[in-house]
């Protein structure tokens, strides 16, 4: 299922990326492949996408995406998975926790707010109750259903290809 997790975080990065003004190299935002490190027009958002963090010490979950507000002071770490339909609360605590060394560190070393936002889609299209809230705080217009609808696509698709 790693492709499809790479599928809804391209969706999710592209809308952050249009949203703080960067603009995007191909006509449609479909096409647009992001750069590892994103910045907005006078560098108020830096995006980056599958980065490992430079840390004084070693942090075992150290790559993520990182969405770095340099206005308002906040960072947030944005962690997808798509799940087994009864696992999607279990696992967005396990992002939680995952990521909660290398969100004291960045809190330390950036002098920002951290927090981490797991975005936690059941395979055949099941969400949290907190998750319309955790999906809120990513900068943007995100719709649920998009997002449901393309786990939903690719679990079909994954089905289709055992079957045949």
């Amino acid at each position: 299922m790693y492709g499809l997790c790479y599928i809804i975080i391209i969706i999710i990065i592209i809308i952050i990326i249009k949203e703080t003004g960067v603009q995007l190299d191909k006509k449609h935002r479909y096409e647009h492949v992001p750069k590892s490190v994103e910045t907005s027009q006078g560098v108020k958002v830096t995006t980056l996408w599958h980065q490992q963090v430079q840390t004084n010490r070693t942090i075992p979950n150290n790559i993520t995406e990182i969405i770095r507000d340099n206005e308002k002071g906040t960072c947030m770490l944005i962690d997808v998975a798509i799940s087994g339909d009864r696992n999607v609360v279990k696992k967005e605590a396990e992002k939680i926790l995952k990521y909660k060394d290398l969100t004291l560190e960045i809190q330390h070393m950036w002098n920002v707010k951290t927090k981490v936002i797991p975005v936690i889609i059941g395979a055949t299209g099941t969400i949290s109750k907190s998750f319309t809230k955790c999906v809120s705080n990513i900068p943007g217009k995100h719709e649920v259903e998009e997002l449901q609808k393309t786990a939903i696509l690719g679990t079909a698709r994954i089905i289709r290809k055992v079957l045949m």
